[in-house]
């Protein structure tokens, strides 16, 4: 059975490992590699130039400063920086979304990928003529076209938004889509037909799970996943102060899937790694199975309309997070460089914070295995 950390987390010595003494200089040089942007992320986000809400919505707090670990077969290997503060996480706040979908498909709550979630969610979400046929393979994929406008933000705010693996922020620029205006929108097409980051139609895709769960996602994910790998308490979830909608009478907050507008993920650099270490042993941890692994398989395929896409996790087919991994490699990843890269055939998994290389830092890290 493969070793998972029970509490402390155990650490054995590079070279007990299979990584050679210049892993050291790596780490030093990941380290270095801090993005050019200020801590106080304010700054970065949208000022409502485009669209009265396309501001921070939920809470912000200031970036920390750059901090990684690298595990091997389960063990810590290296570190550098603080790995134990809750830190802002943008979009790789995605990758958690995809992991409460696979527990409610695992569940029966989600029956099938391609059923068009008109025919269960009875929020008017999907009525419409656009939206009637969007199916829950087209949401995680971001294949989904969705149209309309979610917690008081219009889905054209990121129609055009150009996102890849090497994108980070500096200091010249914002978080945001390409749209400037209502006027300059791309138009929709089929659901289905065409990929494109979204983040209005990823905060819907954590609305629809709410609306199956019937209870906040952070609660569903602290009971079910966070707690039986031993994440720490410091992590939070936040939505926006528009995000707020009924369920079985009360009140309860939907999440976002960013930080785009505020809010988002705030967790640790090694609570980032435990999470790895699930997906890097196909969803067990210790006996117990927390995701099943034909969920892993499926949301790990690459999207036919992109094949550096999965189910909300970017993927290393055409070697786009890392030259030295094989195509089976795959990472959550978000905005000022956060990343948690898995590569299985390594038995690997690095959590970055806040570099302005990841694919440079993984590179020189894996280019230390011996």
């Amino acid at each position: 059975m493969p070793y998972v950390p029970d509490g402390q987390w155990e650490t054995v010595s590079a070279a007990a490992a299979g990584f050679s003494r210049n892993i050291s200089d790596a780490l030093i040089a990941a380290e270095k590699l801090e993005i050019d942007a200020p801590l106080d992320l304010n700054m970065m986000l949208p000022k409502g130039k485009r669209h009265p809400n396309d501001r921070p919505l939920g809470p912000v707090k200031d970036r920390g400063r750059p901090s990684g670990v690298v595990i091997r077969n389960g063990y810590l290997v290296a570190q550098y920086g603080d790995i134990n503060a809750a830190d802002v996480t943008f979009s790789a706040s995605k990758s958690y979304i995809s992991a409460v979908a696979g527990m409610a498909f695992a569940r029966g709550l989600i029956n099938d990928l391609d059923e068009p979630l008109s025919r269960t969610i009875d929020d008017g979400g999907f009525d419409s003529e656009q939206n009637t046929n969007i199916t829950w393979r087209h949401l995680l994929q971001q294949t989904s076209e969705w149209e309309g406008e979610l917690f008081g933000i219009p889905d054209w705010i990121d129609r055009g938004r150009q996102v890849g693996v090497g994108a980070t922020m500096s200091a010249s620029s914002t978080v945001g889509g390409s749209a400037s205006s209502e006027d300059d929108y791309r138009h929709l097409q089929s659901p289905g037909s065409f990929w494109e980051y979204n983040d209005v139609r990823v905060n819907r895709t954590a609305l629809s799970l709410l609306r199956i769960l019937q209870e906040p996602l952070p609660d569903y994910l602290k009971r079910e996943l966070m707690d039986p790998i031993g994440a720490s308490d410091s992590w939070q979830w936040h939505g926006y102060e528009s995000s707020w909608v009924e369920v079985n009478g009360r009140q309860v907050q939907s999440v976002s899937g960013g930080a785009h507008w505020g809010g988002g993920l705030w967790i640790s650099t090694l609570d980032h790694a435990r999470f790895g270490l699930l997906y890097l042993n196909r969803g067990r941890w210790g006996n117990a199975e927390i995701l099943p692994e034909s969920w892993l398989t499926e949301s790990l395929k690459p999207c036919e309309l992109n094949p550096g896409y999965g189910f909300l996790w970017w993927l290393n087919h055409e070697n786009t997070i890392s030259d030295i991994a094989d195509g089976g490699a795959f990472a959550a990843r978000g905005a000022g460089g956060n990343i948690i890269f898995v590569w299985p055939a390594a038995d690997v998994v690095i959590t970055l914070r806040w570099c302005s290389d990841c694919k440079q830092a993984i590179d020189n890290i894996l280019g230390c295995l011996v």
